[in-house]
């Protein structure tokens, strides 16, 4: 089963289509691998009857003749767009157990087209966070780690959820918001790709609200390719959202593998931190380098308010959030908190109800909107992202037809590590991400590499106004050259130690092995890599006892392949205190 897991959304579309496995075996394999992976905490709420419902159906229509172009692909919904008849409260206590009567226009037409729905992701609290640390539910832990350390890191947010379980093989694609950075943030820190198309490409209505004019919905996957099939069933004209426009959707799988010779390719010069990493420069040059390999022309262009993106986006968002948001106030739906009057009872409910880093926000934007302050903070911050949208208009004009920059200021940090005394060192991860939001353009973090600690690192493509098929055209570019990066399968060794294991009798040798073939089995399963090879190893103090004789019943010359991804040498140790045992890398103890 943990084959069907591995494919990506296009081999599993042609599988179906094919008849090599059926929807509903599909289905029964992710499922599988999500209650297996709840560790991490990516589903809030998992549908498997829902899921095996719509398989069938599928499995129905594929016989028929009569599939939709995702039909029996398996995803997963972030919490924010409404699913009639199942939970989505946006992982806020103020919505517990809210259950819509209707459906999302983007998940309605991933339904028209056959997907199978999994189960809802988790998220940051009203998509305000960028580390998925703000849910009601708790904080999504990534599958990656650091080489040489078992620290829990973040997947990124507000789209944690959505992203992780891309990343670890439980669904084929996911969808997320991004109101300044929560789908290429989360991509970036998981090596998935992750596309936030043009405001107004896909329709908003059904997706609970954070900042209107900046919401955008978009797709996970592990492919560019993948992504662009998501891209195409997920985006359209839609009557009930003014803001949606009314444009054909181009096919974007057919930009897969077109030429980007001549294309120029502006190189923004303000995206050139102080202080940057060394490692995401040099990631940002490896991109440069593999578009002019391609044919495409570098020119260096110059984005001068970028430097105002961020507190000017800071002040627009807060604002937006604060009037959506009041419409939470305990009286027609979600949480109601009794008061000794209705004021009491408003007050009481949005104070519970409502995280700190929410009702932070709604403060936020409730005091720039207020009498005296509008002029001075929200109405400059507007003014501002005028000009940061005439800057890439400029640019634009010149002919350019894209923008190469890094996705994040650094790789995945672990959860907990940012953010707890100032708020603005979280707010500092969407440095990257927010121009594209405040101007509405079309942006896609790829996968381009892995730092020093083995975590995935992105390149970000910004793109012109509705055209996302050079994006998916120069994405598929990055792809390739990275070697498809961290999604690819590596080579790579994973020991499995017992230290001071000095058996007494056979029976003992025998027992310690079989504990290490089940502890070799559970790993397989829960493990979100692909492509490492597993070696079991006795590393015992005893001169007298050595691999010889537990050998013969483990037969530790064996390598067992199973499912999963990684590129970096690890070792996992039974027994952490004797690590130091180890020879060549640092010991990685894995507690799951």
């Amino acid at each position: 089963m943990s084959e069907l897991t591995s494919l990506s959304l296009a081999e599993a579309r042609d599988g179906l289509k094919k008849k090599s496995f059926s929807a509903g075996e599909l289905a029964a394999a992710h499922l599988t691998a999500i209650e297996k992976a709840r560790v991490l905490n990516a589903f809030v709420l998992e549908t498997p009857e829902r899921a095996l419902g719509m398989a069938k159906e599928s499995d129905a229509r594929l016989a028929g003749g009569k599939a939709g172009p995702l039909e029996g692909i398996p995803l997963a919904i972030k919490d924010m767009f409404c699913t009639a008849g199942v939970r989505s409260t946006a992982c806020s206590h103020i919505l517990d157990n809210f259950v819509p009567t209707y459906e999302s226009t983007v998940t309605s037409q991933l339904w028209r087209d056959g997907a199978v729905l999994l189960g809802k992701t988790n998220c940051d609290e009203f998509a305000m966070g960028s580390s998925n640390e703000t849910s009601h539910f708790g904080p999504v832990h990534s599958p990656w780690r650091r080489k040489g350390s078992n620290t829990p890191l973040t997947p990124g947010g507000s789209s944690g959820g959505s992203a992780a379980a891309v990343a670890a093989q439980l669904c084929l694609g996911a969808t997320g918001t991004d109101t300044g950075g929560s789908i290429r943030q989360p991509a970036a820190f998981t090596g998935t790709v992750g596309i936030k198309p043009t405001y107004g490409r896909c329709s908003r209505w059904g997706i609970v609200a954070f900042a209107s004019s900046l919401d955008q919905a978009g797709p996970f996957a592990r492919r560019v390719r993948d992504a662009a099939i998501l891209l195409r069933s997920m985006a359209g004209p839609d009557p009930k959202d003014t803001t949606c426009a009314d444009l054909a959707v181009p096919d974007y799988e057919a930009a897969i593998g077109t030429s980007v010779k001549g294309l120029r390719i502006g190189i923004p010069k303000e995206y050139r931190l102080d202080g940057m990493p060394a490692e995401i420069e040099k990631i940002w040059e490896q991109g440069r380098g593999w578009l002019k390999a391609a044919g495409a022309e570098l020119v260096e262009v110059s984005l001068p308010h970028t430097k105002y993106a961020l507190p000017a986006y800071y002040i627009v968002a807060p604002a937006e959030a604060s009037s959506n948001l009041a419409r939470y106030d305990g009286v027609r739906y979600g949480l109601r908190v009794p008061g000794r009057d209705i004021i009491d009872m408003y007050e009481k409910t949005r104070s519970d109800g409502f995280g700190e880093e929410v009702r932070r926000r709604v403060m936020i934007g409730t005091y720039v909107l207020s009498a005296g302050y509008y002029d001075a903070y929200y109405l400059r911050a507007q003014k501002v992202r005028t000009l940061i949208k005439k800057d890439f208009e400029d640019c634009f004009k010149t002919g350019v037809h894209a923008m190469l920059t890094p996705a994040t200021p650094s790789a995945a940090f672990g959860l907990g590590e940012k953010g707890g005394a100032d708020p603005v060192e979280m707010y500092l991860n969407d440095v990257f991400t927010v121009t594209v939001n405040m101007a509405g353009l079309p942006g896609i973090a790829v996968p381009a590499g892995v730092d020093a600690q083995g975590l995935p690192l992105g390149l970000q493509l910004i793109g012109r106004p509705f055209d996302e098929e050079t994006l998916f055209s120069l994405g598929a570019v990055i792809e390739q050259a990275a070697g498809n990066s961290a999604n690819d399968d590596a080579e790579c060794s994973v020991v499995i130690s017992v230290h001071d294991v000095i058996p007494t009798s056979t029976a003992r040798a025998r027992s310690d092995c079989e504990m290490l073939r089940e502890f070799a089995k559970i790993f397989a399963e829960f493990r979100p890599f692909r492509g490492i090879t597993l070696r079991l190893r006795h590393c015992s103090r005893a001169k007298t006892f050595g691999d010889s004789r537990l050998a013969g019943h483990c037969q530790l010359s064996d390598l067992a392949r199973f499912n999963g991804r990684a590129r970096v040498d690890t070792r996992i140790s039974v027994n952490d205190e004797c690590a130091d045992q180890h020879t060549g890398d640092d010991s990685f103890q894995q507690q799951r």
